[in-house]
């Protein structure tokens, strides 16, 4: 949408300022682009480890764990670019046709809202960039109670770091967002370890 110039005015100075916020406009797509990012990040970090986690507890393997979670990467990947690309094409009809009862097909609203190809790719990557992470945690390590450790100390990390980019961008409280993503994560991880771990034990 054509953004309009916004007139400030000071009660006391009749001198008007304007302030063109288009700027502002831009810096906030970027910032929500990038917070969506980081939760697709998120996503693969706590989806892919909690399925390495809860096979390694079935089986201590390292293959076994590392071909789990690279599936779950490639699962995990193509459900969110679908996902995001239904979404978005839903959303971008649903403006089209507004568009298109207001009379504006063609203009500079058309052109401005959202590719649903590249969000679907967006989404995609950012959730491979998260499963990464623990795969490659894993991938070296040939002791199982250590290769553990480390894929929980990594996950752990980067958990962190993607609170404090979401607080960050969302002028929330570091230590209470890290922490929450933290609790969660950790809280998936352990849930998932834990129920395998007593199917294992239940199948024996």
């Amino acid at each position: 949408m054509a953004v309009n110039d916004i007139k400030l005015a000071d009660a006391e100075n009749p001198a008007v300022f304007k302030c063109d916020s288009s700027d502002d406009v831009d810096f906030a797509g970027r910032a929500n682009w990038l917070r969506a990012a980081v939760l697709g990040a998120n996503d693969g970090l706590v989806s892919t480890a909690s399925l390495m986690l809860g096979v390694s507890a079935v089986k201590h393997d390292v293959r076994a764990m590392v071909v789990s979670g690279f599936a779950g990467l490639l699962a995990g990947a193509c459900s969110m670019a679908i996902g995001e690309y239904v979404s978005v094409c839903s959303q971008r009809d649903v403006e089209l046709a507004q568009l298109d009862r207001d009379g504006k097909l063609g203009g500079d609203e058309e052109q401005a809202l959202p590719s649903p190809v590249q969000a679907a790719a967006a989404s995609a990557l950012a959730f491979s960039v998260g499963a990464l992470l623990p795969l490659l945690a894993a991938g070296f390590i040939v002791g199982y109670m250590l290769r553990v450790a480390v894929v929980v100390a990594v996950a752990t990390m980067a958990l962190a770091a993607f609170g404090y980019i979401g607080a960050v961008l969302g002028r929330a409280p570091v230590a209470k967002s890290c922490a929450r993503v933290m609790v969660g994560g950790l809280a998936a991880m352990g849930v998932t370890f834990g129920l395998m771990r007593l199917f294992r034990v239940l199948a024996d």
